[in-house]
């Protein structure tokens, strides 16, 4: 096995080389060792050497619509309308929805899962028992032993099964119309370009890349390509936060004045490589924190003008050598709006935020697990206040992500959350670590369009 090869597997699906177990590796390769063997794995992947700026970034104009190479599959009314059932509740009673409308298994979009971790084997893979529109039929991952398993456990046919080695025959399988890249930050745009290429449909995890120029390499391979790029803010398919987000936009309490925002936990394992620089990109900041960033700008659909940015790491723990544990910043907006958010890997998990406004506050909390959301609401009745519970039921929230995405793939249509809107919240989290360095305010390229960098709201989540 290529040395590359044996530390990628090392890196996104904990398998160590033959006959060393992951410490020992780690310990005989040395820091400077591994980061630089990941250099050159970077070094010689398919990124553009230059990279073009994108009109929609510098104007905020909404990522243009690409055709998808293929005519649209056309879906007949027999399977897309929803059965009626007969009424069985009184109307004075909460009604049930309509009835799920799947589509048949030779109708759905083929992913191929590129990464066997955490998020893969206890998200994503069973997400796909949720979706719609949506399948898995291809794996990848550098554990042959795990490979087999998942894939024997999913029903995924052993000539679907690809090592990184061989991620490059994807293009040669059919049933493959996207990938979902569930990797370290650091290899999103090396498998983002080289999946283009193969001439499939990405999918990305967040954060999108390491540095902005990645992100614009990413978008470029993608539209060179004629393949659609989303990435996975499941955020912005999910019920909860949607209600938020429409009573922000119709002021059902008033003018916004203030957000306050926290997405922290205590993590460990400082081999991990989340507190790998190389490989993370940064610490709590682009992993938890990013969630705040993204969800105001969702919420809100404007851009943000100035930040503020302060960075703390606690000395001599070594999960901070290379990364930092905590990250508080202040965010301006061009409608008065301030934003107060803050991450942390140091601190007991805490996943809120409140939206204050001048005749009452939205309150999620939590706000940013995959379950178990809670939204409540408080406004001025008269000489009280009114305290609302929302209970929503809750969907799996990477299953409506990945059936948008399907969606966006058999209609031809701009993706939610394209390409651009990462770009975006990388620039923001370079502007915050700026402000930090040099211990004053940055501003950021005026945007003046709602919605900028997003493609059309889904109908329904």
């Amino acid at each position: 096995m290529k040395p590359i090869v044996r530390l990628m597997n090392l890196l996104t699906d904990g398998t160590a080389p033959e006959g060393l177990s992951r410490q020992e590796f780690l310990k005989t390769t040395g820091r400077g060792l591994a980061l630089g063997a990941i250099s050159s794995a970077f070094a010689a992947c398919d990124n553009p050497s230059e990279t073009k700026t994108s009109t929609a970034a510098k104007t905020g104009a909404s990522a243009p619509k690409l055709p998808a190479g293929s005519p649209p599959a056309e879906v007949p009314d027999e399977v897309s309308k929803p059965i009626e059932l007969e009424q069985i509740k009184a109307k004075t009673e909460q009604q049930e929805g309509p009835t799920p409308t799947p589509l048949p298994e030779d109708m759905r979009v083929g992913y191929a899962v590129v990464g066997l971790g955490h998020l893969t084997l206890n998200q994503i893979l069973p997400a796909f028992g949720a979706c719609k529109k949506s399948k898995v039929v291809a794996l990848v991952s550098g554990s042959p032993d795990k490979l087999k398993k998942v894939a024997a456990q999913y029903g995924i046919k052993p000539e679907s099964c690809y090592s990184y080695a061989d991620y490059d025959k994807l293009r040669d399988n059919p049933e493959v119309k996207a990938i979902y890249i569930v990797l370290p930050n650091g290899m999103h745009a090396e498998y983002t370009i080289r999946g283009a290429k193969a001439g499939k449909h990405i999918l990305c995890e967040k954060p999108m890349a390491n540095t902005a120029q990645e992100c614009q390499s990413m978008i470029d391979a993608c539209k060179k390509a004629n393949r659609k790029l989303m990435v996975a803010y499941r955020i912005q398919y999910e019920p909860h936060h949607r209600m938020v987000r429409d009573m922000v936009q119709k002021e059902e309490f008033g003018k916004i004045k203030s957000i306050v925002a926290n997405n922290g936990q205590n993590s460990d394992n400082p081999s991990h490589w989340r507190f790998k620089k190389a490989l993370a990109g940064g610490g709590s900041l682009p992993d938890v924190g990013l969630y705040c960033l993204n969800t105001i700008r969702y919420l809100l659909g404007e851009e943000p003008t100035e930040v503020v940015g302060y960075v703390h790491s606690t000395p001599n723990d070594p999960r901070f050598k290379e990364v930092e544990e905590q990250v508080n910043w202040l965010m301006k907006f061009p409608s008065g709006v301030q934003a107060s958010c803050a991450t942390s890997y140091g601190h007991h998990e805490d996943r809120n935020y409140k939206v204050l406004a001048e005749t009452g506050w939205i309150r999620m909390d939590p706000a940013f697990p995959y379950t178990g959301l809670k939204l409540e609401t408080s406004q001025a009745q008269g000489k009280e206040n009114q305290l609302t519970q929302h209970n929503i039921a809750d969907k799996d929230q990477f299953a409506t992500e990945m059936d948008h995405f399907s969606e966006c793939i058999m209609e031809d249509k701009v993706p939610f959350t394209p390409g651009e809107e990462g770009l975006q919240d990388q620039k923001i989290m370079e502007a915050i670590y700026q402000s930090a360095r040099e211990g004053k305010p940055v501003k950021l390229e005026s945007v003046s369009k709602k919605d900028a960098f997003r493609g059309e709201l889904p109908k329904e989540v």
